[in-house]
């Protein structure tokens, strides 16, 4: 989870604060992708490279040291990277963006076959701190420059640099690579799991951006970087061209977060709105949710409630839903955020800290009522535990979850910082079944609807909640229809969409499985 937004003053060579100031309305749009904060990267002829953090008020103004301080400096280019603190295999190691004497690098995403890049650069005499993906790519693409190029007094070749880095990492990147010559390298790896959109604004600005709400109130074309590319920007001229890195092309395989979590609901992807996706979803949650409902003896009409930040479109595709299924419900978001800071990422002990502080419930509100929650996914089930244990301790009579997506059956090697089987609520689940239904559950997508309810029943038990009901897997298909072969579903299928991560994953199954208890009741002691 992280982002990344640069801009490039294409229109004139005067120095202007245009790009600044573009750059500041952008960061608070992508706010949601990172936790960790946001560097900035800028450059002005004569002057280079420069560095700086941004920091963000409470009224969504953002102000930029080092950058803004100096009134003179005027950059034609600057790239921000808004920061994850767990994003690739740096943990909460990842504190800046590394700059170095010839480049800066915004980063989005994770390699999963970083240990093996590592190895070797380190093989080859570039001994480089083990910290961040960030860091490794920016040392591969100097160890590029510096053998091929700049030791035989030779302009840097990006197009050929970028198609040996695509051919050899496997992962889910996207970055913008700002040199010493101000120049701009955007670069998508072929497997494009992480977006990369572009804007060439009617003010005469060239804009880049995981989101296209970035690019909220311009006018301007919006296009998608191709997976497997590059766009190169001249310092010089403004012109920017594309390059395809392999004559094969790639097709895109967006991560399934992107639409239904990572991703602003203002967002929209090839035309297709994130938030117009969520509310489809909540409607066929409530088609779900009203026959439970109406099996109940309610004394007072449910309340809807969103998880908030992103559960609101989810949430009142439902309560409309509920409408038109004539359950009488009454819409009002109960739980509420201090910050706005996702709790996805993290330490265990860590994030329930976090999570403990983040949310609150309006008491009065919820008092002897039936609350149903709407969130988008239910991953590891201890931020729904929390709010559950909220939510009775303010005196509701039950509450109920409906998760807007099918139960999430894999880690994530790509940049969401949910690295084994074991901290998922599906497989925790699945611990305490006898073995002869884990087979059940164990076709994941392809589960029967008795299987897909033991383990809605078995999570509900476990986070103290009345029930669970996930968005079944065929009714996500059945949304997602005419794009369903541009996003990647392995979150639901464990299936992954690339080598690296595929063995990596088929290692994880084979040792959950190898530890699981042969009879779970005895084991538990009960």
């Amino acid at each position: 989870m992280s982002g990344v937004a640069g801009a490039f003053l294409c229109a004139s060579s005067e120095p202007s604060p245009r790009v600044v100031d573009q750059l500041k309305k952008m960061i608070p749009t992508l706010a949601l992708r990172g936790q960790a904060g946001v560097v900035v990267s800028a450059f002005m002829q004569e002057r280079g490279i420069r560095c700086g953090r941004a920091f963000q008020s409470n009224d969504n103004s953002v102000r930029i040291d080092c950058i803004e301080q100096e009134p003179r400096f005027r950059p034609h280019v600057a790239i921000a990277q808004i920061r994850s603190g767990s994003c690739g295999t740096g943990g909460d190691g990842d504190v800046q963006s590394i700059p170095s004497r010839h480049f800066a690098i915004s980063l989005d995403g994770a390699l999963v076959n970083a240990r093996e890049l590592r190895s070797e650069l380190r093989a080859q005499g570039q001994l480089i701190a083990p910290n961040t993906d960030t860091e490794l790519l920016l040392r591969w693409i100097e160890r590029s420059c510096e053998q091929e190029y700049w030791r035989h007094g030779l302009p840097a070749d990006y197009e050929a640099i970028f198609r040996e880095l695509d051919d050899r990492i496997d992962g889910a990147i996207t970055a913008l690579l700002l040199d010493k010559n101000g120049d701009l390298v955007a670069y998508r790896n072929r497997s494009g799991l992480r977006p990369l959109e572009t804007m060439r604004t009617n003010e005469g600005l060239l804009l880049f951006a995981s989101e296209t709400c970035a690019f909220a109130g311009l006018e301007g074309e919006i296009q998608q970087l191709s997976p497997g590319s590059i766009q190169r920007v001249d310092a010089k001229t403004g012109g920017s061209v594309d390059h395809p890195l392999n004559s094969r092309g790639c097709k895109a395989k967006l991560c399934a977060y992107e639409t239904l979590y990572l991703g602003s609901p203002n967002t929209s992807v090839e035309g297709h709105s994130h938030r117009q996706t969520r509310y489809n979803i909540g409607l066929a949650l409530g088609r779900i949710v009203a026959e439970r409902v109406r099996a109940e003896l309610l004394l007072m009409p449910p309340i809807v409630s969103s998880m908030p930040n992103t559960g609101g479109p989810y949430a009142d595709g439902l309560f409309d839903s509920l409408a038109e299924h004539g359950v009488l419900a009454q819409r009002s978001d109960v739980v509420a955020a201090q910050f706005p800071e996702r709790t996805l990422l993290g330490r265990p002990r860590a994030r329930q800290s976090r999570i403990a502080q983040k949310y609150r419930v309006s008491e009065p509100a919820v008092a002897k009522r039936t609350i149903i929650v709407v969130d988008e996914a239910l991953i590891r089930g201890d931020t729904s535990q929390a709010v559950t244990t909220m939510l009775l301790a303010a005196g509701a009579n039950a509450v109920h979850w409906a998760i807007g997506s099918p139960p999430i059956v894999a880690p994530n090697y790509y940049g969401m910082g949910i690295d084994t089987l074991d901290e998922l609520a599906f497989w925790q689940a699945l611990k305490r079944l006898p073995p002869e239904l884990r087979a059940q559950c164990l076709r994941f997508h392809r589960m029967d609807p008795p299987a897909l309810s033991l383990i809605e029943s078995n999570i509900a038990t476990a986070i103290q909640a009345a029930t669970i009901t996930y968005l079944p897997f065929r009714a996500l298909v059945s949304i997602l229809a005419n794009r369903l072969d541009g996003i990647d579903l392995s979150p639901f299928t464990l299936e992954m969409p690339t080598p690296a991560g595929r063995r990596r994953a088929d290692r994880n199954l084979e040792a959950f499985l190898a530890a699981l208890p042969v009879n779970p009741r005895l084991r538990s002691g009960s």
